[in-house]
């Protein structure tokens, strides 16, 4: 019990905080405002929960190129924490090595789970006529990849089904990468 109460709030606290990395790491290739003068709430919120770990490794990762290093190196040493914690309390028996493979998989499930919630979330705003900063936002965040699709779907009946189409490969790629990760585990 104790086992599954500590794996909740570690995977709670671990996943918004990684999730908050990723989320940097993406708006900032994309070159979305995230400043306080740019009035984007979700910059702001990324900006509070990971600038104490992003900002120190900052000084010693360069950016490569439209890639922050630092978001991408942060998001995966809270993955790699949560799972060495998890490994510690289970008894730290075995396993050791597979702890940065489950630190990796961990982060690309989170990339998936942050871009599916990203995806529902423009859905819903798009169906409310009213603009907001948080639409504007979320265009930016989805549109890039919603334009492939688009360009191959045309709208059905005035419908654009391409979130639709978005959302399933993003549920494929999860199913892959689920299975994929049951895989490595077995040969490690």
């Amino acid at each position: 019990m104790l086992y599954q109460i500590v794996s909740l709030l570690l995977e709670v606290v671990a996943g918004i905080v990684s999730g908050a990395c990723l989320l940097r790491l993406y708006m900032q290739a994309l070159r979305v405002p995230m400043s306080v003068r740019s009035g984007n709430p979700l910059g702001r919120f990324v900006f509070a929960l990971t600038d104490w770990i992003v900002l120190p490794l900052r000084r010693v990762l360069p950016a490569l190129g439209a890639l922050d290093s630092a978001s991408l190196v942060a998001a995966f040493l809270l993955q790699l924490a949560k799972f060495a914690l998890l490994w510690l309390l289970a008894g730290a028996g075995g396993g050791l090595f597979a702890l940065p493979v489950l630190a990796l998989f961990g982060l690309l499930s989170m990339a998936i789970s942050g871009l599916t919630v990203a995806v529902i979330v423009y859905a819903v705003l798009s169906w409310v006529p009213a603009p907001s900063v948080l639409s504007g936002v979320m265009a930016r965040l989805v549109e890039p990849l919603l334009r492939p699709i688009q360009r191959v779907l045309p709208l059905v009946g005035g419908i654009d089904l391409s979130p639709l189409v978005l959302l399933l490969v993003l549920q494929v790629a999860a199913i892959v990468l689920g299975n994929l990760q049951a895989m490595s585990l077995q040969t490690a």
